[in-house]
């Protein structure tokens, strides 16, 4: 009997993902546990395993199709001694309306939609961007109209849209050749030249279309948003919007720590011909948030409408940058961990954060965040609370400055640090508090060794 494969849920609140690689073919035997696939989250990129053994009969899904519903079919397996052909025939199908490639996309208009025009609100820029490709003058085509034009030699900017937002689709090129009222591609080139010398009216409602004709043919790409993007867009803008943010900075000298750095990574044992580990200042900087969020437990909190949750552990989560955005890979009862044991964590979490490598359940949740500018040379800046977190700590950078102690100017090193809250749950004197008893760990560093 043969064995449906489907697109698999990775986290609880995942509803469709990208299906962004087969690692098989069809023919191939599988057994069970081998990596037969790459899916793409929004933040992720996970390996499928095949929990069955066959042989490959048929892959219904082909690789780089995006909006891949959660448990619909995406392959066939046919079982140990089963006739290929008559399981790939015999599978289930592909539910109709799910994942569709980017190139496949449906060409039928909406009757609803069919008198959208490119004068669309700024949004319907994006979302046609997603669905064609921008052609200039405001124009979207589908990859099928313009493939059915080029081999026309029809200019695709010369045909009216029916679809969406003015895209045009196949039926526009295909009833614009029938009636000769397409222009041939060369004419249509000569017609822009001209069109360009003339001097633009400016555009009374700036909508992003309208600016986007101001701009020369050429000198612009539209890159849609990927997954990550949507949603790091979609947090941040939820975050500024419902939380009423509020700021505490002070001054954190940093020469007690640096020795102490310096002494553990000294005394480090070997193993393999390496450190077994080697602190980094930010290593220093979680364990002494998670002790701070211990100390001052009413600050290790999360707001909800009806009550404040309280958390049992400090759950920091360490902003990670990533090609496309950012992420953030949590130490889970950081309090609980020693210095080498966070080191050697993060740098396991830093490096699959990079690759996209990590579950669902290693960046979701924490209770608090750090955000760590300072490598790249910020001094400071304030972050942004991402829910469900009440705190964020901004690092700045570790410089040397100019102080006065018992009436003598001294040089230390010093850094900013900037703590971001949810005033809803921890207010201005809670945070003070929460600030305080990090930068009593920080500046007196032994405390986080007992």
């Amino acid at each position: 009997m043969p064995i449906n494969i489907t697109m698999p849920a990775l986290s609880p609140t995942m509803e469709e993902g990208n299906l962004a690689k087969w690692l098989v073919k069809e023919g191939d035997t599988v057994k069970s546990g081998d990596v037969i696939a790459e899916i793409e989250t929004d933040k992720a990129t996970m390996e499928v395993e095949a929990v069955d053994e066959g042989v490959v009969a048929k892959i219904v899904v082909p690789a780089g199709t995006e909006g891949v519903k959660v448990n619909s079919l995406i392959a066939i397996l046919a079982a140990d001694g089963e006739d290929v052909s008559a399981a790939a025939a015999g599978g289930g199908s592909a539910p109709k309306a799910e994942a569709k490639p980017a190139e496949a996309k449906a060409e039928a208009p909406k009757e609803a939609e069919k008198s959208a025009t490119a004068a669309a609100a700024p949004a319907a820029v994006a979302a046609s961007a997603g669905n064609g490709h921008f052609v200039g003058n405001g124009l979207f085509s589908s990859p099928l109209a313009r493939r059915i034009a080029k081999d026309a030699g029809v200019d695709i900017k010369s045909v009216s849209g029916s679809g969406p937002h003015g895209r045009v689709v196949k039926s526009d090129v295909e009833k614009a050749i029938a009636s000769g009222g397409a222009k041939p591609a060369a004419a249509a080139a000569a017609s822009a030249a001209a069109a360009s010398a003339a001097p633009a009216a400016a555009p009374k409602g700036m909508s992003e279309e309208a600016v986007l004709k101001l701009f020369e043919q050429g000198s612009y790409e539209l890159v849609p948003h990927d997954g990550m993007r949507k949603t790091i867009a979609k947090r941040l803008q939820e975050s500024k919007q419902t939380i009423p943010h509020f700021y505490v900075s002070v001054d954190v000298e940093l020469d007690a720590l640096l020795a102490l750095r310096a002494q553990i990574n000294g005394s480090a044992p070997e193993k393999d011909g390496k450190p077994a580990y080697k602190l980094s200042v930010n290593d220093m900087v979680i364990k002494a948030m998670a002790l701070a969020l211990r100390d001052v437990p009413d600050a290790n909190v999360s707001w909800t409408d009806t009550n404040m949750v309280k958390h049992k552990h400090a759950d920091v989560g360490v902003a990670v940058s990533i090609p496309g955005g950012l992420i953030t890979p949590i130490i889970r009862k950081a309090e609980l961990k020693s210095l080498s044991a966070i080191s050697n964590e993060m740098k396991d979490l830093g490096k699959r954060a990079k690759e996209r490598k990590l579950k669902p359940e290693e960046y979701q949740g924490g209770t608090t965040a750090v955000s760590n500018m300072g490598m790249m040379g910020v001094s400071n800046f304030a972050a942004v609370v991402n829910p469900p977190h009440a705190t964020i700590l901004a690092v700045g950078a570790g410089t040397e400055r100019v102080v006065v102690k018992k009436g003598q100017m001294v040089i230390v090193n010093a850094m900013t640090v900037t703590l971001s809250t949810d005033h809803r749950c921890v207010d201005g004197a809670l945070g003070a508090e929460l600030l305080g008893a990090f930068k009593r760990y920080i500046e007196s560093p032994m405390g986080m060794l007992v």
